[in-house]
Formats: C-alpha cells, structure tokens, sequence
C-alpha cells in the first residue's frame, strides 16, 4: 500500500511563513527519498488540504497521514480540520486516510521545545 503524508497548517500571505513547515517536508524526504509528502493550507496559502490530497491519490496514495502541524488545539483543529477530512472520506472512500494529533499534542514536541528553551 502506498502511504503519503500531508502536512497540514494554517496558511499566510507571507511567503516567508511557508519556510518551516516546507522544511519539515524536505527532512522527511531527506530521510525517505520515497516518501510521498505534501504540505496543505487552510486558508491564504496553496494546495488546500482537498487539492494536496487529490494529487497524493493521482500519484498511487491509498493511505494518507495528515498531521496538523498547529501547537494548540483551537477551533481549526477541532471543528474546520474533522469537516475537511469526512469531506474526503467521502470523495474518496476506498482512502484510508488517518488524522493524526496536533504536533502540540506530541509529548516529543513539547520536550524538544523544553529543552530549546533551557539550552
């Protein structure tokens, strides 16, 4: 089974805010040249979450992880992200499609950012 992965954040109208989450997606192909990934925005920002997904299915992705890269758990992660993603279950049924936590969810995270903090 071909497996993707979506990096999901909020989106901005400065270039520059696309800088991290774009380096995420080049560090997990840096360490799996294979890996299908993309990044997807909210708003404000392109691919939207329907368009990245659409292109990981044209490119033979049966299942795709979309892990939220927001620190809190607000409104977008409740209430717009569970919409987007039962939209695409339902354009895509045969998807196995799993929404991951928040990456401020991630006892890891949290860690790594204790430890930046006290460096």
């Amino acid at each position: 089974m071909t497996s993707a992965i979506i990096l999901f954040a909020h989106g901005s109208r400065d270039p520059l805010w696309r800088l991290p989450i774009e380096a995420v997606a080049t560090e997990i192909r840096r360490r799996d040249p294979a890996a299908l990934v993309s990044c997807a925005y909210l708003e404000l920002c392109l691919p939207s979450l329907p368009d990245a997904a659409a292109a990981l299915v044209a490119q033979g992705a049966a299942r795709i992880k979309v892990f939220p890269l927001f620190l809190g758990v607000g409104k977008h992660a409740r209430e717009d992200l569970p919409l987007l993603i039962a939209e695409l279950r339902s354009r895509y049924p045969a998807l196995q499609l799993d929404l991951l936590p928040t990456a401020g969810e991630s006892a890891q995270l949290t860690a790594l950012m204790a430890d930046i903090a006290l460096a």
